[in-house]
């Protein structure tokens, strides 16, 4: 059972190793999320105020309290969550990259097609085609222009908004807590 509450997530598993993904051959610390694990954080994150620092609560069994994973949960989770944000970092600086190469190339036809308009339609067509020649040069230049548009208007903004939400819970406060197993008889009388 998982709850979130306030900017608190919750998690409950029967093993800690059960939230990485289990065929990483890196250490436990380096290791990925599950990608179960990963949605549903980043989901509940996403929910949360971004005002207040994130905690993450992981309950698991006491059998699990003494183990490496246990003693090296908060550091795994900060380093995968700052390994998340470089990558969609370096997915956002692509993202640019192609928008400018994209809006060089675009102010280069949108030129082109202004100056084809002006000079070339007054030579080569009638009266009757000369405005739609010129008109459909000046569509087929701004239509060049429109993915370098949209990537610096709207195409960017998901990605900074998701880094920023990977840094926030990269710096979370990890907060692991053992319980007793349930219907476990601690008397041995």
């Amino acid at each position: 059972m998982t709850i979130a509450t306030d900017d608190v997530i919750e998690l409950r598993v029967d093993d800690i190793a059960q939230l990485f993904h289990t065929l990483d051959p890196f250490p436990f610390r380096e290791r990925d999320l599950d990608r179960e694990a990963e949605e549903y954080i980043v989901g509940w994150a996403r929910e949360l105020t971004t005002s207040q620092p994130l905690k993450i609560v992981i309950y698991y069994p006491e059998t699990e309290a003494q183990t490496e994973n246990a003693r090296y949960l908060s550091e795994a989770f900060s380093r995968y969550f700052s390994g998340r944000a470089v990558a969609v970092q370096r997915d956002l600086n692509e993202l640019f990259r192609v928008g400018r190469r994209s809006l060089a190339i675009g102010i280069a036809i949108l030129t082109a097609c202004l100056m084809s308009a002006h000079f070339i339609v007054g030579v080569f067509f009638d009266a009757p085609f000369k405005q739609l020649a010129g008109e459909s040069l000046l569509i087929l230049g701004w239509v060049a222009n429109w993915r370098p548009l949209e990537i610096f208007l709207y195409d960017w903004w998901p990605l900074a908004r998701r880094r920023e939400l990977y840094r926030r819970l990269s710096t979370a406060i990890v907060d692991p807590r053992s319980e007793p197993i349930l219907g476990a008889n601690k008397d041995p009388k």
